[in-house]
């Protein structure tokens, strides 16, 4: 697990870490495999705090980070573990702007008044695809699902001092409304599929209490732990801690409280949308 401080960051990670902070904000909790074999994952899996607002920022697609030598862009997905009743996340911008529009609100700080911004709550989940200008507001906690990049353009940055990355964010940015959200579609009496798209789909589990499947991950597969107590293969998995599967199966089993876990995995090249049959996931009694 690699830990990044942030100044948007917080000190009491509990109940999704048992981290000491050593009273130094921390933004993010990147998880990885326990062994690297040589060969990068293609998705990331993360856990950030926040007490601050994030940077307005946006991402680059696969074309884009292709051109610059990198090896793919970055789409993501917020599922909402703890959110303060305040607590709001900006997707998309309110209106369409220009070029030369979205070059001055960036430049004169007006873009941080063209986010649209809404409220969101715990267990909600949020896709923001590559091009999409987004934000991420104080009092929340989230898991964050998304293909394995780092590379950000900020726009504006509440006055922290760090450098925007102007003609980044204009080369990649769709300054206009975000798409719909994709409905979670019931998989199901255990299954729900949060997102689906060409690179990742994101699945809630819920097992009620002492109960167990057997999980067989057909590829790259991600398990984190929500609520509840959760053993895989074995090994318990406290709430926050992650386990990786890759073509491979275990026993998932709960506790007397049941438990809730999140599993992401690479996804099918599809267009957008909700997947109607599981794709790289079987779960059997």
């Amino acid at each position: 697990m690699r830990v990044v401080r942030k100044p948007w960051g917080r000190l009491d990670l509990h109940p999704w870490s048992r981290l000491a902070t050593d009273a130094i904000a921390v933004g993010e909790l990147w998880f990885d495999r326990a062994e690297d074999d040589g060969n990068p994952p293609a998705l990331l899996i993360k856990l950030l705090f926040t007490d601050q607002h994030l940077s307005i920022q946006v991402h680059p697609d696969d074309d884009y980070a292709h051109s610059i030598g990198q090896a793919n862009g970055k789409s993501e997905a917020w599922y909402i573990l703890s959110a303060r009743q305040d607590a709001q996340v900006g997707v998309g911008l309110t209106t369409t702007l220009s070029t030369s529009q979205l070059r001055a609100a960036i430049t004169d700080g007006s873009i941080a008044d063209l986010v649209n911004w809404r409220s969101v709550a715990a267990g909600e989940v949020v896709y923001v695809p590559a091009g999409t200008i987004h934000a991420i507001g104080p009092g929340l906690v989230i898991a964050e699902i998304q293909q394995r990049s780092d590379t950000t353009f900020r726009l504006f940055d509440y006055g922290r001092g760090r450098s925007l990355d102007v003609e980044g964010a204009i080369a990649v940015a769709c300054a206009c409304p975000a798409p719909p959200q994709p409905q979670p579609h019931r998989q199901s009496a255990i299954r729900t599929i949060l997102v689906a798209n060409a690179f990742f789909v994101i699945e809630r589990i819920t097992l009620a209490a002492s109960s167990s499947y057997e999980l067989t991950a057909n590829g790259e597969t991600w398990i984190m732990s929500i609520a509840g107590s959760l053993a895989l293969g074995g090994i318990d998995l406290d709430t926050g801690e992650v386990a990786y599967m890759h073509d491979a199966g275990a026993k998932m089993a709960s506790g007397p409280a049941g438990a809730e876990a999140l599993v992401a995995y690479t996804g099918p090249r599809i267009a957008l949308g909700v997947a109607k049959e599981p794709i790289n996931l079987e779960l059997s009694v």
